[in-house]
């Protein structure tokens, strides 16, 4: 963490940061049931797409406990009330994060006043080089509303394994510790006001397609 970061997190509550992390800790350290030899962890229901698609089963609720680029402790209940747009990447991605990134603030752009029920989100994958710095200033050269988050390698594991996100250290033969590169699942979700998974939004989809998709989103809460 840098000393700025530092200093902006002196300023929050210790106590729900330390709870928060031994917590998520002790969920990283759990064997799933294939480890133990017993039944696969029942799956997920669908990711629903559009208002009204709806299964009749409970959607996901991602959780997730991280630190934004300004140091401050965030959870998703941060963020109730709005709908949030995630991304995962790292600052060192050379094309896939830069244009998510560039996609969110063009949907923002064309949301309008709109934008302000909308929350982008922008998870590092890559804690051991994205500080919190070095993450704020990466996002904030998109837009100053998009949010950075990041924090120890286990909970950005917990945050991925909430939103399926798969991710992964790549290294060519003889690099030297520092010089790597990170695979990872690309794509933006959408998560509702209520904290559910409402839909994932596929890599490369149009941004015309993905503000309509949350314009109807945004007009079923409405109604």
């Amino acid at each position: 963490m840098t000393t700025a970061g530092t200093a902006a997190a002196r300023d929050l509550p210790r106590r729900r940061w330390l709870l928060g992390l031994a917590s998520m800790a002790t969920l990283a350290a759990a064997p799933t049931a294939r480890a133990q030899g017993g039944a696969l962890p029942p799956v997920r229901p669908p990711i629903v797409l559009e208002p009204g698609d709806e299964t009749g089963l409970p959607r996901a609720v991602p959780r997730w406990l991280l630190q934004a680029s300004n140091g401050r402790t965030v959870t998703p209940e941060d963020y109730r009330g709005r709908f949030q747009l995630v991304s995962f990447g790292f600052v060192s991605c050379p094309d896939v994060c830069p244009t998510t990134l560039l996609e969110m603030q063009q949907v923002l752009a064309a949301l309008g006043p709109r934008a302000s029920q909308v929350q982008p989100l922008f998870v590092s994958v890559d804690p051991e080089r994205d500080t919190l710095a070095v993450l704020g200033a990466y996002t904030a050269a998109f837009d100053p509303r998009i949010v950075g988050l990041t924090g120890p390698a286990a909970l950005v594991e917990r945050a991925a394994q909430a939103f399926k996100v798969r991710y992964d250290k790549v290294r060519e033969p003889g690099a030297a510790p520092g010089i790597y590169t990170m695979d990872h699942t690309a794509g933006l979700f959408l998560v509702g006001p209520d904290g559910q998974l409402l839909s994932r939004i596929g890599y490369g989809t149009p941004v015309a397609a993905i503000v309509a998709r949350i314009q109807r989103w945004i007009d079923a809460a409405e109604r």
